[in-house]
Parts: C-alpha cells; sequence; structure tokens
C-alpha cells in the first residue's frame, strides 16, 4: 500500500499507542502458510534432491544431488537480486565434495564459512572472500566432533557464534549446541538443548536457525515412528524462545503444507524468515525427492472475523508492551518478543486484506492423469489428455490445452448461491468461444464461470444465467498473452465482478444471484462438456477463494 510509506501515518501509529503500560505473555507468536511450490526443473530431476540452505541474503541456495565426485555432491545456485531468477546450479568442487556422500550443507551470514555432512562426520570449509574458491574440507573436530557418535548434520547461526548439531553420543539421537566468543575462538562444550526439545524420538536430522536466532526448525521422528503430534516418518517442527537467553519453547508440528505422510528431508528458512525451503518426495515434483519452498505469514486477522482491519489495530494497541504471541507478529512471522510499532507497521501491510484460498491447482506436475489440489485436496482428473509443460507456465509448470477434448474435472467444490466466492487463473489462448471454469449441475444445466465470448475474445461469465444476464467485459483476452482472470461474486451485494491482469473490468448495476449449483467443476472446458467449448491454449495456477476479494487483493493476486 502506498500510504504505509507515508511518514506521516508511522506518526499517527505511534501516537495511538504511545501511553499503553506494559503487560505479560507467551513467548510463541502464531504464523502461517501460504502455498507450497516446487522450485521446477532448474533444481529438480529424477533423481533426489536433498537438504537445500538459503543464504541470509537469499542470494545462494545450496544443496544435495547426484554427484559428480561421488554418489552425492554439494551445489549451489545464485541469484543476483531476490527478485531476479535462479542460475543453474554448479557442484562445489573437489575442495568440498567427496566420493563420499556430502549433503546437509550450512552457510554462515557472511557466506565465508560452510558446515556440511560427510557420511556420517561434520566437516567444515571456508573461503577468503566471495570471490574466492572454497578452501579443502577438514573435519570439524573436537568437542563437536568425537569418535564412535555420528555428530552433525548442524546449522550454524547468522554470526557463527553458535552450532547446533545432530548427535547420538548419549544414545538415540539428540540437538546439541556449542557456542564460541568469536569466529576465531575454539568450540565450548556442547551442551544439550534439553527435554522441551529432545524427546525419545530422534530429534536433529534437519536443522535450519532463523537469523535472529529465536526459531529453531528441525526434524522429529524415529526410525520411521512419528513423534507424537507428526504426520510423516520425519516432520518438521519448529521451537521459538522469546529472547536468546531464555528457554526454548515446547515444540509445535509444522503441519500441512510442509509436513505430509511422504518424508521431507531438510528445510531452510530465509534471512527474512518471509520463505521456508525444503524438500520432500511428495508428488507434483520431478522425481523422489524435490526442492520446494513455501511463503510464511503472520496471522494477522488478531480477532478472527474474517477481515483485516482497525479492529485489529485495537487488539495490539490493547496488548502494547507485552509479548503477546497473537500480537507479536513482526517484523519475523514469529515476532520478536515484544509488540510494539513493528507489529503496527506489519498490520498495516495487511489492512482489509481477506484471504481465504480454499482449492488450489497449481498444475507444476510433470506427468500423470491427476491434477493436485493443494490446499483442499480435491485433486483434478485430467481427460483427453492436456499436455504437463513443466517450464512453461506464468507461475512454474502449466496444462497445455488441444481445443479439441483436453479438460479437467473436480468433485464437488462450491455452491455459488450460497456465499460469496472468487475464481481466478492465468491463461494463455487466441481462439474465441472457449471456456476456462464452468460448473457442473444435477438439474440438468451448467454454468459458465469465466470464459472467452464467441464474437470479441472478451472475458464473460455466464454465472446465475438464466434468469440473469451474463456479464461481459469489454477486454479482450485472446491475445495469446498471459493475462490473469478472475470472477468474484459477492453475496452482500449480489454482485458479479470480472478482473482481467489484477483490475475490475466488469460488474453488475443490478442484484444478481440465487442460483444453485451442485456439480464440481470443469477446467478448460464450458457447461455440460462441451466440446466446442474446450480451451486452446495454456491454463495455470487455479484459485478458488471462499469470499469476496477486494479489487486490492486481486491486484496482488495478478503480480
Amino acid at each position: 500500500m502506498k500510504w504505509l510509506n507515508d511518514y506521516k501515518l508511522r506518526l499517527v501509529l505511534v501516537g495511538v499507542v504511545a501511553a499503553i503500560v506494559v503487560g505479560g505473555g507467551s513467548a510463541k507468536a502464531d504464523f502461517t502458510f501460504g502455498t507450497q511450490t516446487n522450485l521446477g526443473p532448474m533444481f529438480n530431476d529424477e533423481w533426489n534432491e536433498y537438504t537445500p540452505c538459503i543464504s541470509s541474503d537469499g542470494l545462494e541456495l545450496y544443496f544435495s544431488s547426484a554427484g559428480v565426485y561421488g554418489q552425492v555432491d554439494l551445489w549451489v545456485s545464485t541469484r543476483e537480486s531476490t527478485d531476479d531468477q535462479w542460475n543453474a546450479p554448479v557442484n562445489l568442487g573437489s575442495n568440498v565434495s567427496s566420493d563420499n556422500p556430502d549433503w546437509s550443507p550450512s552457510i554462515s551470514g557472511d557466506k565465508l564459512l560452510l558446515f556440511f555432512l560427510r557420511y556420517d562426520v561434520l566437516f567444515e570449509t571456508t573461503r577468503e572472500s566471495l570471490a574466492d574458491p572454497w578452501k579443502p574440507s577438514v573435519r570439524v573436530g573436537a568437542p563437536i566432533d568425537i569418535p564412535g557418535a555420528t555428530d552433525g548434520p548442524a546449522c550454524v547461526s547468522a554470526d557463527s557464534l553458535s552450532l547446533f548439531f545432530y548427535s547420538d553420543r548419549t544414545g538415540g539421537g539428540d540437538i546439541y549446541v556449542s557456542n564460541r566468543e568469536s569466529r576465531f575462538d575454539t568450540w565450548g562444550e556442547p551442551k544439550k538443548l534439553g527435554p522441551q526439545v529432545n524427546s525419545d524420538y530422534q530429534e536433529g536430522m534437519v536443522l535450519s536457525l532463523s537469523s535472529d536466532n529465536r526459531a529453531l526448525f528441525f526434524g522429529s521422528g524415529a526410525y520411521g515412528t512419528p513423534r507424537p503430534g507428526g504426520m510423516g516418518m520425519t516432520d518438521c517442527w519448529v521451537t521459538i524462545r522469546r529472547t536468546t537467553s531464555d528457554d526454548w519453547s515446547t515444540p509445535i508440528n509444522l503441519g500441512p503444507p510442509v509436513n505430509s505422510i511422504y518424508e521431507e528431508s531438510g528445510m531452510s528458512i530465509s534471512g527474512d524468515g518471509s520463505t521456508l525451503y525444503f524438500a520432500s518426495a511428495r508428488p507434483g515434483g520431478y522425481g523422489n525427492n524435490d526442492l520446494w519452498q513455501v511463503p510464511i505469514m503472520p496471522v494477522v486477522d488478531l480477532n478472527g472475523d474474517g477481515i483485516v482491519d482497525a479492529e485489529d489495530m485495537c487488539v495490539i494497541v490493547g496488548h502494547w508492551a507485552t509479548d503477546d504471541s497473537l500480537c507479536d507478529i513482526g517484523p519475523m512471522p514469529w515476532g520478536d518478543g515484544i509488540v510494539d510499532v513493528q507489529d503496527l507497521i506489519v498490520l498495516a501491510e495487511h489492512l482489509f486484506e481477506v484471504h481465504r484460498l480454499i482449492h488450489h491447482w497449481q498444475l507444476d506436475e510433470t506427468g500423470g492423469d491427476t491434477a493436485y489440489d493443494s490446499v483442499g485436496g480435491k485433486d483434478a482428473v485430467l481427460h483427453g489428455g492436456p499436455l504437463w509443460q513443466p517450464a512453461a507456465g506464468r507461475n512454474g509448470g502449466a496444462l497445455a490445452f488441444d481445443g479439441e477434448n483436453d479438460y479437467l474435472t473436480t468433485h464437488f467444490i462450491l455452491d455459488p448461491a450460497a456465499g460469496s466466492f472468487g475464481a481466478f487463473a492465468w491463461v494463455k489462448g487466441t481462439e474465441r468461444g472457449r471456456a476456462i471454469i464452468s460448473q457442473d449441475g444435477s438439474r440438468g444445466f451448467s454454468q459458465l464461470w469465466l470464459g472467452v465470448d464467441p464474437s470479441g475474445g472478451r472475458l464473460i461469465t455466464r454465472l446465475m444465467h438464466p434468469p440473469f444476464v451474463p456479464l461481459l467485459s469489454e477486454a479482450v483476452i485472446t491475445d495469446g498473452q498471459w493475462h490473469h482472470v478472475g470472477l468474484v461474486f459477492d453475496i452482500d451485494k449480489l454482485h458479479r465482478s470480472l478482473f482481467i491482469d489484477g483490475a475490475k473490468v466488469a460488474e453488475d448495476s443490478e442484484p444478481t444471484g440465487g442460483v444453485s449449483l451442485d456439480g464440481g467443476l470443469f477446467i478448460g472446458v464450458g457447461e455440460g462438456i462441451n466440446t466446442a467449448t474446450c480451451w486452446s491454449g495454456l491454463i495455470d495456477d487455479v484459485r478458488i477463494y471462499d469470499n469476496a476479494l477486494s479489487e486490492e487483493a486481486v491486484s496482488i493476486l495478478a503480480q
């Protein structure tokens, strides 16, 4: 929002809360995850990709994959800025990679120190500057690396003064930490994190520490048996402490979409805490274990009424200067240990947002006859043989439809007459009279949610027709370019709205609604599976929301 950068607004926010008194609270902040996305064929292939590690500036991504020097080597991909695309990964070379499996990298904040696990021994390597090559790797040594034990993998703090690592030196497998006074001092005697974090189940074969040293992400699960509260063999958990001097909180299972019934093998939190990179063998990838990413977002609807507004700001004001977990939402998604102006700034960035994504077909798969719903579990079935295009989508991969008999079907999603909702997709095509999304019904008729009119190539919806007339935009989308298209039905106003590339292009002037449907969706074909309406071109990233998104929210989706 432009007004967020207005200095006057910040003065108002500070002034509103200047007189609030100190109170008490807990040390755990609330946050949630967005939709996970596969990092694509630049990183992933038919081999296994494991243990991603993102540098604190977000410009280097280390991981392990099939080797040049051995079975598993370390690789790195770089980019010029966080807005740029990743470059092709390169092998770290013979000074780091060896004829033994090398995996689980952890890079320091200055990117001059790298820890990694070689088979079951912890190694490190350094470089003089970012332009210099890595020096020959050496064992970390005592007191961290001791004979007769598996010590590592490890994660190093951004300042290189703390090293968290896995060890089975006392039986089982637990997380330890070793500290030092400066980069040039030796490591201190390791200390076990204790029963609040460690359990009878194996902890620490996956480790990542946030840049503020307050959130520790780790894997837990012993020999195929998940830690209580887990979902699969090895789940990802997080423990958070109020300050670096406080004890760690009771770990929380990250849940979906990070965890699944499939194995998650490695994760890494970005320096700003906004993205979690992880490896998983879940479907929808390029083969075996793939690298994925998922956004981390603070929970900003503090009173749970479905909209972020002034009432949520009042909740923050009411807990000013405490460490209340509900209100401590910035600058990291899990907060910074105190409710202050930073939390108001984060809240202001989300004011008036109402986002409730209930179904998401990313269409990033590389094969098969199923398009997976990453949010709602209503997977779509492919008909006619549309072709997966892993590298040709607007966001990752996409599906190519031949305009003859290709389409997707789902089970029942929602009744359009029962409440507000929004439907969005990226499309690319040139043919008029084609359908993007429609819905089936059991009473002998179906309705077009989104499509192209046959005469002008303009975006149209026939939702609620009959008895109401179709809603037709004046904007053409059949120019062979990518367009973000959307339909929003607001049950409070009884209005339909059409959006193209984030802008509203048509809206009802009279009340419209009340037509129920009880069937599933058709993606890429019109009402009643009329093959004359089959989409010709590409469709990507189909999303369904159970609320009427604002114009500002739609514009964000289209970016």
